[in-house]
């Protein structure tokens, strides 16, 4: 059973981490690389996903690091289960593993970030910073892997995510995203208050975002509006 701990260092700017890996070994050179920031600190420890999701219930954390390749429950399904039960949770997958598979599920178990085992005191530093600013963090042969699958589906006429969207869903993205009330959306594009929210549903789903704020950040990426 693996030690839990629930210290905290003083202080409300530390990232308080979960630390999920089925090798004892493993964990405490992790551990070692975190605690040695003064920013990071690992605050309880777990040996499969399954103790992951019972520690994350129990304990203050910001972001769970998860081997993928772990007994119970693997990193891949408890991080799809964090992410259900604590949306706010960041996530960092941590493998051994080199593979596009493994790579693509984890960012749709909902991971902001892939970190080789082999350079993890070279990047996972980096990577844990990088998601609590919402920042995605990707070692170079991830997005190699990404341009690849991107391009891929370029070739065969799948839909990328630019061509989601419908001229006038767009349109009403880039007047949400510039914080116009729905009354107003409606009088600029002559359409009804009912119509715009309508819209503004359809863009949340299709695009898989919940409120206003990611509807934003979204926008901003695409280009349709200046950050």
């Amino acid at each position: 059973m693996p030690e839990t701990t629930v210290t905290a260092r003083p202080g409300t700017s530390t990232i308080r981490i979960l630390l999920a890996d089925d090798h004892a070994l493993v964990r405490r050179g992790v551990r070692l690389i975190l605690d040695q920031q003064p920013d990071l600190h690992v605050v309880a420890e777990a040996g499969d996903g399954a103790e992951a999701i019972d520690l994350a219930r129990t304990h203050d954390v910001d972001l769970a690091v998860l081997d993928i390749a772990m007994p119970r429950l693997t990193g891949l399904q408890a991080a799809r289960e964090l992410t259900a039960r604590k949306p706010g949770l960041r996530i960092l997958m941590l493998t051994m593993h080199d593979n596009e598979q493994y790579f693509f599920q984890a960012l749709k178990a909902g991971a902001s970030g892939y970190v080789l085992k082999s350079v993890a005191d070279r990047d996972l530093v980096a990577a844990c910073r990088a998601a609590m600013r919402d920042e995605p963090f990707l070692y170079p042969g991830a997005v190699t892997a990404l341009i690849r699958n991107y391009l891929d589906r370029a070739r065969q006429g799948e839909e990328t995510s630019d061509q989601i969207l419908t001229p006038r869903e767009e349109e009403v993205l880039k007047l949400v995203a510039e914080g116009h009330s729905s009354k107003e959306i409606a009088d600029l594009l002559f359409i009804s208050v009912k119509t715009v929210q309508r819209h503004r549903a359809n863009l949340l789903q299709k695009l898989g975002l919940r409120d206003r704020l990611e509807l934003t950040r979204y926008a901003i990426r695409a280009g349709l509006i200046e950050p």
